[in-house]
């Protein structure tokens, strides 16, 4: 049974096509911020994100790839160009033989403590100073319930 796929109405792809234009604008403006003054890449700056946001800077491989939302093999090419600059370790697992962690180095830590002042202000000055607090609550309502389906659905 072939069914016709639902339209997008007038108003919802208007809004649909002008948040993908914003995402890619704003993602394409930060990452050449970022690179340009800290010389970390925006996959780097979110490789560094996910391991200060646990309490060690220790992550096991899958986890931070599912993290940033990586195949294996992307994320296998990144940690090493990072380890090779010293941001990151790669660990084997003592009890699993095919897992290993990321650690962050000191480097790491040193890169994104760097680079997380001037990012946030970009971020400020590019998006978030342009709405009111209300507009932001409801941005950060509607991500949580986008990210919450995406939870639900299969990868």
């Amino acid at each position: 049974m072939n069914e016709t796929p639902r339209r997008l109405a007038a108003t919802e792809a208007h809004a649909w096509r002008s948040f993908i234009r914003m995402q890619d604008k704003l993602s394409g403006r930060l990452a050449r911020e970022l690179q340009a003054h800290s010389q970390l890449s925006a996959s780097d700056y979110g490789v560094l994100v996910s391991l200060t946001d646990v309490l060690d800077g220790r992550l096991r491989f899958l986890e931070l790839a599912k993290a940033v939302e990586w195949e294996k093999s992307r994320m296998s090419h990144h940690i090493v160009r990072m380890a090779k600059r010293g941001l990151v370790v790669r660990e084997e697992c003592p009890d699993d033989g095919r897992g290993a962690f990321v650690s962050i180095t000191p480097a790491g830590r040193e890169a994104i403590a760097a680079a997380a002042p001037r990012h946030v202000e970009a971020v400020r000055r590019l998006a978030i100073d342009h709405l009111t607090p209300e507009e932001i609550g409801v941005l950060g309502r509607i991500s949580d319930r986008i990210l919450e389906q995406l939870a639900k659905e299969p990868c």
